[in-house]
């Protein structure tokens, strides 16, 4: 189901006011990812630049042409893992965040 305008733009005048909700798209962005939702995590960081730092000055900073950038996060994107991680690391260092990934315990089934 695509999203509305109005609902996209709620979502970034939020994230323009809202350092913590900033902070919660980026890390929910990010988790989709490592979690294999990789349509809603390129969605999920797709509002969050176009709400913070904005693909063309993102394009600037890793060196990845804007129109690259907006096509890697659009619904047929496909990223590579290096522009990716770039990416995500450029993001961490606009917002003043440093993410980690933690490793828990699973019990396997036999």
């Amino acid at each position: 189901m695509a999203l509305t305008r109005d609902f996209k733009e709620t979502i970034q005048a939020r994230a323009r006011r809202d350092p913590a909700f900033r902070r919660a798209l980026l890390r929910e962005g990010v988790e989709c990812m490592l979690s294999g939702d990789i349509e809603t995590g390129k969605a999920v960081l797709r509002d969050f630049i176009n709400a913070t730092v904005g693909f063309e000055r993102l394009g600037t900073k890793t060196r990845i042409p804007s129109k690259s950038l907006i096509r890697m996060f659009g619904p047929r994107g496909n990223p590579q893992a290096k522009n990716l991680f770039d990416v995500v690391a450029a993001l961490q260092k606009e917002e003043g965040v440093r993410l980690s990934v933690e490793s828990t315990n699973r019990s396997r089934r036999a």
